[in-house]
Parts: C-alpha cells; sequence; structure tokens
C-alpha cells in the first residue's frame, strides 16, 4: 500500500480526533493536511501508519488548541463548537462513544479540560487507544496520562446531566418542536421544552445573536412562536439535520444560502438547550452562507409593519 493510500484510509480516523479536540471544522481540516504533510516529507518507514499518524495528528491539534484558547478569551459572545452534519470515522463497537462525544454538549465540556486533559481523553475514551499510544502522542509517561485520564474523567462527570434519553427518542421529540415551530403553536412548543430551558447564540459579533440568553419555557416558547412566522414571510426556511449527532436544524435565506444552524440539547425527555450558531465564519463549510444582518433587517420591517397594522383606525 502507497503512502497516499494509507493515509487515505486513516483520514477519517485523523479527522475525528482533531475535531473533538478542536471544536472547528477548518482547524481540524488544516490538522490533518498539516499531517499528511508531514508524513509524506518522512523519509523511514514507519511500522505503524496508524500511530504515527494519530500522535502527529494530536500534536498538532494540541499546538493549535493552545493558539486558540487565546483567541476565545476574546471572543464575542459565547462561544460554540462548529456545527458538524456527520462524523467521517464510523466504528460499531464504538458508536456510542463516538455520537455522545461530538455533541455540542460534550465538546463544551471537553473545552474545560486543558489541551493534554483533552488529548488524553478523546484518545483513551473515545478511540479506545492503549495508553503506550496516548503516552507517545501527547509526549507523557503513561503514568502522567492515567493521572490526566482521572482529572478529564472527573470534570466530563461533573458536568454531565443526570437523566440522558436515547437516540429514537431524542429524534421522536425533535420531530414534534419542528412542527410546532413551523406552525408557531406556543402551547405545542412550550409542552417540548424543560421548566429551565435556555435559548443561547453565538454569532461572535459578525452576525445577529440574541443579546443574552433567553431563560425559561414561556419566554422561549413565545420567542420562536413570534419570530418562525415572520422568517416564513420573508421565505426563510429551516430543513431538519443532525447536528453534531443530535436533532438540530439548518436554516435557509430564499436563495438556499445558509443563515444559522440550530442544535437541540435533550435531557430527561424535554429539550433542555437550544444553540444557534449564526457566525458566518462557522458555517461557510456547509455551503453558501447568506446575509443574516440583511435578514434581520427584513425581519425589523416585519415586525414594525404588523405593529402598525394592529394600531391602524379600524383594524382588530
Amino acid at each position: 500500500m502507497s503512502k497516499v493510500e494509507e493515509f487515505e484510509e486513516l483520514r477519517p480516523l485523523l479527522f475525528s480526533i482533531a475535531y473533538r479536540i478542536l471544536g472547528s471544522v477548518g482547524e481540524a481540516e488544516d490538522a490533518v493536511q498539516d499531517t499528511w504533510l508531514r508524513f509524506d516529507a518522512s523519509t523511514t518507514r514507519v511500522d505503524s501508519p496508524k500511530g504515527f499518524l494519530s500522535a502527529t495528528v494530536t500534536r498538532i491539534a494540541i499546538d493549535v488548541l493552545r493558539s486558540a484558547r487565546v483567541r476565545r478569551e476574546e471572543y464575542v459572545g459565547p462561544w460554540f463548537p462548529e456545527p458538524l452534519l456527520s462524523d467521517p470515522y464510523e466504528d460499531p463497537q464504538r458508536a456510542a462513544e463516538l455520537a455522545d462525544s461530538v455533541s455540542m454538549a460534550s465538546l463544551l465540556l471537553l473545552e474545560r479540560l486543558s489541551p493534554l486533559e483533552r488529548s488524553v481523553f478523546v484518545l483513551r475514551e473515545v478511540f479506545a487507544f492503549g495508553f503506550d499510544e496516548v503516552a507517545s502522542a501527547v509526549g507523557r509517561s503513561e503514568a502522567a496520562c492515567r493521572q490526566l485520564l482521572v482529572r478529564a474523567r472527573r470534570h466530563m462527570r461533573a458536568g454531565r446531566p443526570r437523566f440522558e434519553v436515547d437516540g429514537q427518542e431524542r429524534r421522536e421529540l425533535a420531530a414534534r418542536f419542528f412542527t410546532a415551530l413551523s406552525e408557531g403553536d406556543v402551547d405545542g412548543l412550550r409542552s417540548l421544552l424543560a421548566a429551565d430551558v435556555t435559548l443561547v447564540g453565538d454569532g461572535g459579533g459578525k452576525a445577529p445573536q440574541p443579546a443574552r440568553a433567553v431563560a425559561g419555557a414561556e419566554n422561549v416558547a413565545r420567542l420562536l412562536a413570534s419570530v418562525q412566522p415572520l422568517l416564513a414571510r420573508i421565505d426563510v426556511t429551516f430543513e431538519e439535520h443532525e447536528i453534531n449527532g443530535r436533532p438540530g436544524a439548518i436554516f435557509l435565506d430564499r436563495n438556499a444560502r445558509v443563515l444559522q444552524v440550530l442544535a437541540l440539547d435533550v435531557v430527561d425527555g424535554r429539550i433542555q438547550t437550544l444553540r444557534l450558531v449564526t457566525n458566518p465564519e462557522k458555517l461557510d463549510h456547509l455551503g453558501p452562507v447568506g446575509d443574516a444582518w440583511a435578514v434581520n433587517e427584513e425581519l425589523r420591517r416585519q415586525r414594525a409593519a404588523g405593529r402598525g397594522d394592529r394600531s391602524a383606525p379600524g383594524r382588530g
């Protein structure tokens, strides 16, 4: 097998490792490309291409993450991972771990870990690498990696909800949610939301987003039910789609350009968190990106027109 064939066979795994460490599709793709360049430039034949390439992409991702953390400290508003529609790496024996580890909620928990803790957790817990392989990848002893994993597990357990639901229940709940959303059904939406639900957006200062998180089932339901009919009037549509292994949707303008992604976090049979990603830099891997500011201005005009209609003599 040639170097190119060896690399292409392992590319899905390398991307999946890098994405979980970085939370960024673009940065993960760059890390995989840099890994190829180092592999191609090496003059000695490696005994284990998987071990060499996995270690290389991990080290690159750790370096990128360290510099990215500085930028994220200056990020405008909440920071969310870049939406991932499908994970290219498949392993039936670890399907549950793979799906859980790529969810928005899990990636945000991983953000709490140090780069080394995060990398050790990803390699060991998600991809089941041996401690010898993990140690080689992160440049630490096996004993040190075991300690890093203990701390990482502790942080991850502390942040996880007590009651998860299975995939089928999530899908059924999401179907009811999106039906209620399309109909502007306040009661239907409210019945599917946790009492302490929050809706929060990541625009990065580059797209419209809620000024602050919207909290509470009543507030979130009324906001969604009031906005969606206005979006429909200006030909904004949504397509239900799995986002990071969880229910969600992609919103498109009248020219089928991406405006935002909505990801649902379901806990104990109710929607606990709604995350909107509107930052165009986090959406361009999904396709052409629309002008969210222009759509926001159209919404403003729709609201103003509605208020004018209600206040006109003889109306209502």
